[in-house]
C-alpha cells in the first residue's frame, strides 16, 4: 500500500494510519501521543507510561522529546515512566540493555518525574516480577508506547508464550528463534548466539488494561506482522492481533509495513 498522504483505516476497534515513510510515522504518532498526555496531565494531573525499546520507536521518541516535532512542550515533571521488556542477566549499563536503550533516546533528554527500571539483572527472578507488579498496579496505566515485533509478538508475548488471559503482568519467558533473529536484524546484536535465551516481560493483560495504546511499526520487515495483526485471525499465532479488541488504540505504520495489506 504506497502512500505519499496518510491513509486511515480501521479493523475492529483499531484505527491504522499508513504514513510515508518512518519519520513522518514518527511524528505523527508523537503529535497524537503529546495531544493525549497532555490532556491526561491536565484531567488528573499526572500520567503513567510504559514505553517500548526499539530500534522501531527510535522516529518516534526523537519526535516525542521536540516540541517542534510534536506540537507542544509536555510537562515531563508529571510523568512516570515503565518499561516493557529486558533481558534476563543484562545490567542498565549493557549496551544491549532496554534501560540503556531508554535512557539513551528519553531519559536524558526530559525532566521526568520518575523512571521505574525493570532490574533484569538481579538473581531472583520472582521477586523482580512480584515488585514490578505491585508498581504497575499502583495506579491505572494511561497509555502504552510499543511496536510489534517480525512473528507479530508485542513485548516479548511471542506466539509459543503468548496468553491472552495472562493470571500474570510480569514473568520471565524463554526467546523464540524468530524474535532472536530479529534483534540480529535490527542490529542489536551481532550473532544470534549472542542474543540472550530469556527474557523479562509486561505480559499482554496489561496491554488490555492500559487505557491507550499507541502503536508504531516501521519497515517491511514488519509487513507480515502487520496484515496478520490488521487482517489475519485473532489468535495468540500473532499476539499482536488482540490489539483489535482494545477499545483506545492507533497503529501508525509507514508504507513498507503497509505493503502487504488488501
Amino acid at each position: 500500500m504506497p502512500v505519499t498522504a496518510p491513509h486511515y483505516l480501521t479493523s475492529g476497534r483499531l484505527a491504522v494510519e499508513v504514513h510515508a515513510d518512518r519519520p513522518t510515522l514518527g511524528r505523527a504518532a508523537a503529535r497524537a501521543v503529546a495531544a493525549h498526555l497532555h490532556g491526561v496531565i491536565a484531567r488528573q494531573g499526572e500520567a503513567r507510561v510504559i514505553f517500548a525499546c526499539a530500534p522501531s520507536q527510535d522516529q518516534f521518541l526523537a519526535a516525542l522529546i521536540d516540541p517542534a516535532q510534536c506540537g507542544l512542550a509536555l510537562d515531563w515533571s508529571r510523568i512516570t515512566a515503565f518499561h516493557m521488556d529486558d533481558y534476563v542477566g543484562l545490567t542498565a549499563a549493557h549496551p544491549q540493555s532496554f534501560r540503556h536503550y531508554l535512557q539513551h533516546h528519553l531519559l536524558r533528554h526530559v525532566p521526568i518525574a520518575r523512571f521505574h527500571p525493570l532490574p533484569a539483572e538481579q538473581p531472583d527472578a520472582t521477586t523482580v516480577a512480584a515488585q514490578y507488579t505491585a508498581l504497575l498496579q499502583e495506579k491505572p496505566i494511561d497509555l502504552i508506547c510499543l511496536g510489534i515485533g517480525e512473528n507479530g509478538h508485542i513485548a516479548f508475548n511471542d506466539p509459543p508464550v503468548a496468553d491472552f488471559e495472562d493470571p500474570h503482568l510480569v514473568k520471565v519467558v524463554e526467546l523464540d528463534l524468530s524474535c532472536r533473529q530479529q534483534q540480529v536484524n535490527d542490529g542489536c546484536f551481532p550473532t544470534l548466539a549472542d542474543v540472550p535465551l530469556h527474557a523479562f516481560t509486561l505480559t499482554i493483560s496489561i496491554f488490555r488494561q492500559a487505557k491507550r495504546l499507541s502503536v508504531h511499526v516501521p519497515g517491511p520487515r514488519k509487513a507480515d506482522a502487520v496484515r496478520a495483526t490488521v487482517q489475519g485471525p485473532i489468535t495468540t499465532a500473532c499476539p499482536a492481533s488482540i490489539l483489535r479488541l482494545h477499545p483506545d488504540a492507533t497503529l501508525y505504520i509507514d508504507s513498507a509495513a503497509a505493503s502487504l495489506l488488501a
